[in-house]
């Protein structure tokens, strides 16, 4: 048993706990009344992230709901290493925003472009000034609305307030060490005493916070937008069918696993499996803060969802490796669904090394699977191609990461996007 499987299981079972998140957050509160101060949120807003033109629209109506200081940031884009596929995630982020604004009741349209880099560089410059001039929550909407607009425009107003580039510079490359320092990468961030929380998706998260620390202002209720709760998807019309493009390595896979098994068994909805490779085991490297962020997020949705998660034994390598070698014969026996819970529940919440023959038993033989077959199918390749093939149609659906889902037209990537395949198949019937 090598020293990983030994104390990983143990460090991130702690790590992840919410007993150890309630003491931490308990300090924090301490520290902040020990110091006088109010509660204080940062906001980084990425000029050009779909998410963040969204969130800037939601920032007024959070100061009205909680007594605290909302401060912003304008930061860069995140790097290469957090986004390895660009384009596709550039894309899709218009697309998925869209559909976001749609479900709540928000401004954003997707146009199928990106804003051009001169008008980029501009809106930069507004949205420092504006936080110069302490403005950024009273125009930071109507600026986004405007950039994200591609009808053509009058002659620009001379008298705009501007930063200059040296100004705009100064605050992008201030306002990128402080996020990194903090340990994150991305935009559309809130950032409150230790924890982050990313756009609409997670902002209840921050409310559930603020209310338990008694900062709601009086006459304060519910959520703002309240988290995709337990769908309820209509029965199953011949030919309905779902393809899960997930990876045995990624936390979110094991959460969107047991919650897309549950409504297809209850509904009758056909299942196809696609395995892929995890990023890292395609050559795609995965920055530490990024892996950092991914667990403690994974393990909140996880919670809600009550389903076990945290004591991890990361399968990168070799446990994917033969994880995957046994997926074929799982499927012939009508047992993928089940060796695919085993082996995530096995890696991700009981600590199972699945590069060992001890774990890996474990997990097979609880799935139903014969030991003496798995053992078989170890020596077989046939798998890999599988994985390839599986990759190279999620990227020509325009994705590029798992868990992500095909119904019918319907692609949709993330495991908080249950709701988007709900609306599709309610759209058919």
């Amino acid at each position: 048993m090598s020293l990983k499987s030994i104390f990983m299981p143990a460090i991130t079972s702690w790590w992840l706990s919410p007993a150890r998140q309630g003491r931490l957050r308990a300090a924090a509160e301490r520290s902040r009344k020990a110091r006088g101060e109010r509660h204080t949120v940062h906001y980084f807003h990425q000029a050009d992230d779909p998410y963040s033109a969204l969130m800037v629209q939601c920032l007024p109506r959070l100061t009205e709901r909680y007594d605290l200081d909302l401060q912003a940031h304008v930061a860069s884009p995140p790097s290469d290493a957090a986004a390895p596929d660009r384009d596709r995630l550039i894309a899709y982020s218009r697309k998925d925003a869209a559909w976001l604004a749609t479900r709540f009741g928000l401004d954003f349209v997707d146009h199928g472009q990106q804003p051009d880099t001169a008008a980029l560089q501009r809106m930069t410059a507004q949205l420092v000034q504006t936080i110069q001039e302490g403005q950024f929550f009273a125009q930071g909407r109507q600026l986004c609305a405007e950039l994200w607009d591609p009808a053509p425009k009058g002659a620009e107003n001379p008298s705009s307030a501007l930063a200059s580039d040296r100004q705009a510079q100064s605050h992008l490359q201030a306002s990128d060490a402080l996020r990194q320092r903090w340990g994150h990468y991305n935009g559309g961030m809130l950032y409150y005493a230790g924890e982050w929380y990313w756009g609409l998706d997670r902002l209840h998260f921050l409310e559930s916070r603020l209310q338990a620390l008694g900062a709601a202002r009086p006459g304060t209720t519910g959520l703002m937008f309240p988290p995709e709760a337990a769908t309820h998807w209509p029965q199953a019309q011949a030919g309905d069918s779902i393809e899960f493009f997930f990876s045995l390595r990624s936390p979110y896979s094991a959460i969107a696993a047991q919650r897309l098994f549950a409504l297809t068994q209850d509904t009758g909805i056909q299942v196809k499996l696609r395995y892929v490779l995890p990023m890292v085991m395609r050559g795609l490297a995965v920055p530490r803060h990024k892996r950092m962020y991914i667990s403690q997020d994974a393990a909140r949705e996880a919670q809600r969802f009550g389903i076990p998660f945290g004591r991890i034994n990361d399968p990168v390598g070799q446990p994917t490796e033969r994880g995957l070698s046994v997926m074929p014969l799982a499927e012939s026996k009508g047992l993928g669904q089940a060796f695919v819970l085993s082996f995530m529940r096995g890696v991700w919440s009981e600590g199972l090394d699945a590069g060992s023959d001890n774990g890996l038993k474990k997990i097979a033989e609880r799935a139903g699977l014969d030991w003496s077959e798995v053992c078989a199918a170890l020596d077989n390749n046939h798998w890999r191609q599988i994985a390839e093939n599986n990759r190279k149609d999620m990227l020509a659906m325009g994705l590029w990461g798992v868990p992500s889902f095909k119904l019918g037209d319907t692609v949709v990537w993330g495991q908080d996007r249950f709701a988007a395949l709900e609306m599709a198949l309610r759209s058919d019937r």
